[in-house]
């Protein structure tokens, strides 16, 4: 009798779906993107839309979750905030990816001084404990973006652009990208070191393959698996990154949505007005639980040797 085999990506898939949590944090974080895809439609009221007769008002049939201190409906602005959480997790982790895949490919691959030089500078970045060097960034780096975007409004006659909001999510975005890659390209180095030795490369390079070849369709490909998992716990954990500088008051301001702003915003109504805390603090805490929930799924679905 002949059994079918079935591709490697299909076997994985079924480890997966037998994980009761990695599928829920799979849903939850699906719904979480298509949240902030699709927020202009799914929100009943814009997030900076203002009902000063309905100020801390309790949840009811028009405001579900009520209103906060300025009388916005909360639960648009926690649906518009799935759509800032949804931007920079997938901004940064991009770019992260991007950066880790390239420089450590390349330090792995090629050895000597780039290694040396790619392997250092990610030994500086993590000298710096890093939630501490995102918020140092991110405080250093804001008043030189404030300036440029400035200069362009003169130059450009783009009046109202540093009040769009685009300040806040550069510097947002710049910050986590720069202490994000160093991870990544350390995973990536230490993945191709461990492949590029195997037969199957030798192989590839007796047959006149090409570095650039080798790299991408051998060493890449082979390293999938963990590269996969990093990027799902990557998301949560920018994520929460960018909740707290907000909360901190780096990140996103008001009154563009922010699940960290609103926590910090509505904190001092915390014994009075509970719900204003909990709503944003329990969604944020469901979508970091979810792509951590997903990434443990991932490690035992991409394991070659679970059966």
């Amino acid at each position: 009798m002949v059994t079918r085999s079935h591709s490697p990506l299909y076997t994985a898939w079924k480890r997966l779906a037998r994980n009761r949590m990695a599928v829920f944090g799979l849903l939850v974080a699906l719904a979480m993107l298509l949240t902030g895809l699709l927020a202009p439609w799914l929100a009943p009221y814009s997030y900076s839309d203002q009902n000063l007769d309905l100020v801390e008002a309790p949840p009811s049939l028009e405001h579900p979750f009520g209103t906060d201190e300025l009388g916005r409906d909360l639960l648009s602005r926690v649906i518009w905030g799935a759509r800032t959480a949804s931007l920079v997790a997938v901004v940064v982790v991009t770019v992260t990816v991007t950066l880790g895949l390239i420089l450590g490919a390349a330090a792995a691959y090629l050895g000597g001084w780039v290694d040396t030089v790619v392997m250092r500078t990610c030994d500086l970045l993590f000298a710096f404990p890093g939630m501490l060097f995102a918020l140092f960034v991110a405080a250093t780096v804001k008043p030189s973006v404030v300036s440029v975007v400035k200069g362009w409004e003169v130059s450009l006659g783009w009046q109202g652009l540093s009040s769009t909001g685009l300040v806040d999510y550069l510097v947002v975005l710049f910050a986590l990208s720069l202490i994000g890659w160093p991870g990544m390209a350390r995973l990536v180095r230490g993945q191709v070191l461990s492949l590029k030795e195997k037969e199957f490369v030798e192989a590839a390079r007796a047959l006149g393959a090409s570095d650039w070849h080798i790299v991408r369709h051998h060493l890449l490909t082979n390293a999938t698996g963990p590269i996969l998992v990093s990027i799902s716990l990557g998301m949560g954990g920018t994520i929460l990154s960018e909740s707290t500088l907000s909360f901190l008051g780096i990140g996103i301001q008001p009154p563009f949505p922010s699940w960290g702003a609103m926590i910090y915003e509505n904190y001092g109504f915390w014994r009075t007005h509970p719900h204003l805390v909990i709503v944003p603090g329990a969604v944020l805490a469901m979508v970091v639980f979810a792509f951590n929930f997903l990434g443990d799924g991932l490690v035992d679905a991409l394991n070659p040797r679970a059966e």
